[in-house]
């Protein structure tokens, strides 16, 4: 994995005609010098609509706080505690972390070459040949669109299930029935998660100068943060586990078999460890993207990796009564572990920074959501795209697509209300699948027509590795998805029933059925300049690189 030459000049490549069978493209090679952001995004086929502000240190604290582990690591600590105990839930965080820095090291190399606000959506058209480009970005965009509002409105409802788990803890306990006077309703976190959601649009409708300020302050504190509450709960916790207990206790809480617990346990890296493409949705807005995406994708998983698994070790280490903690009247088995380490006080001061930062989490996965909604937008995906676009067009800042993505977002959850008093796991597992669908198929795309189409990679690329990565990438998502579709406990009822197939079913069926409705005549995938070359005399070097003459 390394970075090709920085400083290599753009070529600029003309659509030509060709009669040949079967014809390879190949894409310009990428620029990357920041003079030419704007140059290489005009080669791609758009123009530049946004004003780009966020640098190397901005973008990258915008890639640590989408995944923002000190608020969606202790928000989803208690499903794999109470699955598959707590050395599941220590063991699962690090495969799922290793596995997850293949499907980020796939997902850089393409959004290198192609850095636009679509992401792998829009790679899509450069990776399939044209008369399949329509269907498989129709396809690859509404996965990624359904990931995207999914992880936005199950991030708001843990930040309003953080905020009334505090007031439980700080109201009064009853030692005779060992319970708090205050117990938060599915209503008030309805309504609450709904006030997030709007607060985050507004936020999000803010300049990109001053997100990208704003954004410069959220990765530092996240990380200090994480760091700072393993320090303080490992110390204030008097009684602590063994490391035996830590690494080496695992239980059946599903029904299903200690093996396949340990399975379900993947559950909280999952909903973490995702959304890698949510720093390309910004590419539009930040000076060398193609370096400086690569580069905070990858070392936001890395960090946010080992951070949550120190978390989760951590917190394991605090756990005086594993059935108490997982059956905490605060609702939250984490915010228990704080309470009993810091006490009313103490434990509402350092939950205070985990609500802060999934609210940080909440904003920027929201960001992402938007400039998805954009790219979808100006190639005609959505409804009254045409109306949408002109609209941005006024206002400058896409204010509108931030009110259709916060309307989607707030569809689901009041679809979801009545699902919202159950284990708040059924967000994470139809979150998850949506979005590495999304990057997988694009990615298996590259290699099934990579005899057609010649990848020219950008600054970041794979190299001889590229297919082995790739491999791994597409063989885990496959795998992980199929246990996060899986009902999470034995028996199954319609109360506990993972519905995650129901819904992404229904989304399948209405923008499948809207494609061939009428979609399909209209729909030509990302309306770009089409990069395609006739490659008379080719060479292919050893990297595998298919290199034309000069046009």
């Amino acid at each position: 994995m390394t970075f090709l030459d920085e400083k290599r000049p753009s070529t600029s490549v003309s659509p030509i005609e060709t009669g040949e069978k079967s014809p390879k493209r190949i894409s310009n090679a990428m620029s990357t010098i920041e003079d030419d952001d704007e140059r290489l995004l005009a080669q791609i086929g758009y123009k530049q609509d946004m004003s780009r502000h966020f640098n190397q240190w901005s973008i990258l604290s915008y890639a640590v706080s989408v995944l923002g582990v000190l608020g969606s690591q202790p928000a989803t600590f208690g499903t794999p505690l109470s699955l598959g105990g707590p050395a599941a839930a220590v063991w699962a965080w690090l495969i799922g972390s290793v596995m997850a820095s293949f499907t980020a090291a796939s997902v850089s190399e393409l959004v290198s070459a192609y850095p636009t606000a679509g992401g792998m959506y829009f790679v899509t058209k450069s990776v399939v040949p044209p008369e399949h480009a329509a269907i498989w970005a129709w396809t690859i965009g509404w996965l990624n669109l359904l990931g995207q509002g999914a992880g936005v409105a199950s991030v708001s409802y843990t930040v309003a299930q953080m905020i009334l788990a505090t007031a439980t803890m700080n109201s009064k306990f009853d030692d005779i029935t060992r319970t708090y006077a205050y117990t938060p309703t599915p209503l008030q976190i309805v309504l609450l998660s709904i006030g997030f959601l709007i607060s985050f649009g507004i936020i999000c409708s803010l300049t990109t100068k001053k997100l990208h300020e704003i954004e410069l302050w959220f990765g530092p504190i996240n990380v200090i943060g994480s760091i700072a509450i393993c320090i303080a709960l490992l110390t204030l916790t008097p009684n602590k586990q063994p490391a035996s207990w830590v690494f080496g206790h695992f239980q059946d809480g599903s029904g299903w078999g200690v093996g396949f617990s340990f399975l379900l346990s993947f559950l909280s890296v999952a909903w973490v460890m995702t959304d890698y493409d949510a720093t390309t949705h910004m590419s539009e807005e930040t000076h060398e993207a193609a370096i400086r995406g690569p580069r905070a994708i990858l070392g936001s998983v890395g960090i946010s990796g080992i951070l949550g698994w120190f978390l989760t070790v951590a917190l394991c280490f605090c756990i005086d009564d594993l059935d108490a903690v997982i059956k905490s009247p605060t609702g939250v088995p984490a915010a228990q572990i704080f309470l009993n380490a810091g006490g009313k006080s103490g434990g509402t001061a350092m939950w205070f920074w985990v609500i802060l930062v999934q609210s940080f989490t909440g904003c920027s996965a929201m960001m992402a959501m938007t400039r998805m909604a954009y790219a979808f937008s100006r190639d005609g995906a959505l409804p009254g795209s045409m109306f949408i676009i002109l609209k941005d067009q006024s206002l400058h800042q896409h204010a509108s697509q931030r009110r259709l993505a916060l309307r989607l977002i707030l569809q689901r959850d009041v679809l979801d209300w009545h699902r919202f008093n159950s284990h708040h796991s059924r967000d994470i597992q139809h979150h998850r699948p949506a979005l590495d669908f999304s990057y997988a198929l694009v990615i298996l795309a590259r290699n099934i027509y990579s005899h057609r189409i010649a990848f020219r990679p950008g600054p970041f690329t794979l190299g001889k590795w590229g297919k082995v990565v790739n491999g791994v990438t597409c063989t885990w998502v496959l795998f992980i998805s199929v246990v996060l579709l899986f009902p999470t406990i034995r028996p199954v009822t319609a109360t506990n029933m993972n519905y995650a197939v129901a819904v992404a079913g229904f989304i399948g069926l209405f923008s499948l059925g809207w494609w061939f409705a009428g979609a399909k005549r209209t729909y030509t995938g990302p309306r770009t300049k089409d990069l395609v070359v006739r490659i008379d005399h080719t060479t292919e070097s050893s990297d595998g690189d298919v290199h034309s003459p000069d046009v």
